[in-house]
């Protein structure tokens, strides 16, 4: 259970804060929800306080997973799949609403490792963009620091990775 004033991730939004717990009523049932504003986009959000589970909501991750995101990214020696490229975006999606900052990690080492070969296409830029803006923003939460860095430390793995 969320308190109010904690932060939290909601799969494919990312992170979001709990403004409040409100109770409505539908239909003669009475539910409680979060109400929780989504930080990058200022998008306001229900969700079941029962159905926290179900919807994916979850606590930032601690310091050991926030080594194993940076691990993911500096994984090399990957095969591309040469799916078209309208199969391989909706992959990407369903990693990116998993909720998992893991699968939101392969995404962007599989772009990154794209981008070595050819330019990205404006899908591939804009999957490119959310999958780098999830994870910058839980990290430089998880480990206190400003976005920026977190987005310098990012970019000099791609650039170790891939241009070293």
């Amino acid at each position: 259970m969320f308190k109010v004033g904690e932060v939290a991730v909601y799969p494919g939004h990312g992170v979001g804060k709990i403004e409040s717990i409100e109770d409505k009523e539908f239909s003669v049932t009475r539910q409680s929800f979060y109400v929780m504003r989504i930080l990058d986009t200022d998008m306001t959000i229900m969700i079941p306080v029962d159905g926290e589970r179900n919807a994916g909501l979850r606590c930032i991750i601690g310091d050991g997973e926030v080594t194993r995101v940076y691990d993911i990214l500096k994984e090399r020696n990957l095969v591309h799949d040469n799916a078209p490229w309208n199969r391989r975006y909706k992959e990407y999606m369903e990693r990116i609403k998993s909720g998992s900052i893991f699968e939101v990690a392969t995404v962007l080492r599989e772009l990154y490792s794209l981008k070595v070969g050819k330019e990205l296409s404006f899908g591939e830029k804009k999957m490119f963009e959310i999958a780098r803006n999830l994870i910058k923003k839980e990290l430089s939460i998880a480990l206190s620091k400003e976005e920026d860095v977190i987005e310098q430390e990012i970019e000099s793995i791609y650039l170790t990775n891939y241009k070293g």
